[in-house]
């Protein structure tokens, strides 16, 4: 009646499977280097030389290494890319948070600042248009 299952299960843990694991931490660090570099990305389109080269400098602790840099233009409305800027140090922010990295979580807050001042005189404006 019945078969023993004669076969591993797919819900046997791979603990003894032949390839490298990640922690918490690291799978963390190349989150944030991630989010980073796309930061960095915008902000150099920006041209915001200073803060692309702090951007770049926490890159190049988290990968060791530092990252390759070139202002990819897309022709997109600078206040579209202070959005996508002040989202992404959101995203910065979240994941710095949870791995306790505070230089990067003040990085990510100051920029969010940064970008959100960038679009606040145009907001105001397109507000006042508005009425």
């Amino acid at each position: 009646m019945y078969e023993p299952i004669r076969t591993k299960s797919v819900h046997t843990p791979a603990d003894d499977a032949g390839f490298p694991h990640r922690t918490r931490e690291e799978e963390l660090d190349i989150q944030l280097a991630g989010h980073l570099s796309a930061l960095l990305a915008v902000t150099d389109e920006l041209g915001l030389g200073t803060a692309g080269d702090r951007i770049a400098a926490q890159v190049a602790r988290l990968r060791g290494a530092p990252p390759a840099r070139h202002a990819g233009l897309t022709d997109a409305p600078v206040a579209a890319l202070h959005r996508r800027a002040h989202a992404l140090a959101g995203r910065v922010l979240v994941v710095a948070a949870s791995r306790a990295d505070t230089a990067v979580a003040i990085l990510a807050a100051e920029a969010m600042d940064a970008h959100t001042a960038a679009l606040a005189p145009r907001t105001a404006t397109a507000l006042a248009g508005a009425h």
